[in-house]
């Protein structure tokens, strides 16, 4: 239902697709390629997610802002979508955790947003026909000007977006999960001796630092563009290779520092973005899948195991292209079967096509965490006995 308080607005799809609502965000234009989450929650986390830069988020869920806005729940230091799309929001959220409602939050960091339109066929037009650019404007309401401005904004395949999301300066992490939302018995920092992670930043998500420091890690954060020089300066105990945006074929420097850095035998975890470029630096290709998987409830596994998880990509490792890489497929995504999983048969690595952080999203691969851990621990003691 329209509000007297939230001005006309118009979403325009590169394919000429013109959707009227009104804004629910800030006033302005942006531009970006179209996507659909699944997720009924974690909205926030999906806003401040740096693998979104570059795109506007639909969200299939038919309310949005109930819960309203708080710091704690924040992955990055501010939103990294371009825009949301909404079916209704909430103007007065209710939660005891709310600092702001969602509205108000969008219109602080100038983030538009488009509410008022059928979420459920734009969701079906980009399943059928695939992601594509589209734009959200309070100030072009004429959908043929507005269509201009999209078909001139460049593909998501080609671009590199983790040099724009990744931290310039390197910096130490050592916040952990907070007891009160601790869910594994397993993760406990204080019964050994830290071990030092390198956690190469391509658009990480802050909960991703905070399971590492649940296990028990100290975490060096260093920008994506880190020399291997630089990396294996801090004499790491592991490499962690972070989620981010954009084509991983593109981020040339993750890949180059990824291959140089199989030769230093260290244990190296990647998740999403760092799963992609972890395949790309061992010989495999990746390609742009057609409208990508992005919700809490895909199910991953293999050989009758399965785990529900949360995800959030655009591009995939192609199988055909995994002869002569020395690696296995651990996980396939169950409802396309597309690659989800790979580990080493040799080196100590390994990498998931997902988020088992789960922030939002189910908890079933926390263990991916303690797996990695257990590998630093086995390279830590190795090194100490052939320490002279």
């Amino acid at each position: 239902m329209a509000h007297p308080d939230f001005p006309a607005a118009l979403l325009v799809l590169a394919d000429g697709s013109v959707f009227s609502g009104w804004s629910f965000g800030a006033p302005g234009t942006t531009v970006g390629e179209v996507v659909f989450n699944t997720g009924m929650t974690g909205y926030q986390e999906v806003l401040t997610d740096p693998s979104y830069c570059g795109q506007i988020v639909t969200f299939t869920y038919p309310e949005l802002g109930n819960t309203g806005i708080n710091s704690e729940d924040e992955e990055s230091l501010r939103p990294q979508a371009r825009g949301a799309i909404a079916r209704n929001i909430c103007l007065e959220p209710s939660n005891w955790r709310s600092q702001q409602s969602l509205t108000a939050y969008l219109k602080e960091h100038g983030l538009p947003g488009i509410y008022g339109i059928d979420t459920r066929a734009l969701t079906r037009k980009i399943r059928t026909t695939g992601a594509m650019n589209g734009a959200i404007s309070t100030e072009i309401l004429d959908p043929l000007e507005l269509l201009q401005k999209v078909q001139t904004a460049p593909s998501m395949q080609g671009l590199n977006l983790a040099k724009v999301v990744s931290t310039t300066t390197a910096y130490e992490w050592t916040e952990p999960t907070a007891t009160a939302w601790e869910f594994s018995p397993k993760a406990n920092p204080h019964t050994e001796s830290p071990l030092t992670v390198v956690a190469i930043d391509f658009g990480v998500k802050r909960n991703i630092l905070r399971r590492l420091a649940s296990y028990g890690c100290r975490i060096i954060v260093v920008p994506a563009d880190t020399s291997t020089a630089e990396i294996l300066a801090h004499n790491p105990d592991g490499i962690f290779l972070s989620n981010g945006p954009g084509d991983p074929a593109a981020v040339q420097e993750g890949i180059t520092t990824a291959r140089e850095l199989l030769e230093a035998g260290r244990p190296m975890f990647g998740i999403c973005l760092g799963h992609q470029l972890l395949g790309l630096s061992l010989g495999a290709d990746t390609f742009k899948l057609k409208f990508g998987h992005r919700g809490l409830n895909q199910p991953a596994g293999l050989d009758r195991q399965v785990e529900i998880t949360s995800q959030n990509h655009g591009f995939a490792i192609s199988p055909d292209s995994l002869s002569d890489t020395g690696v296995t497929v651990t996980h396939l995504n169950l409802n396309d079967q597309t690659i989800a999983g790979l580990e080493h048969t040799n080196l100590p690595l390994f990498s998931v096509q997902y988020h088992p952080e789960a922030s939002p999203g189910p908890h079933d691969a926390d263990y991916l965490f303690g797996k990695f851990v257990q590998q630093m621990r086995e390279y830590h003691q190795k090194k100490v006995k052939s320490t002279p």
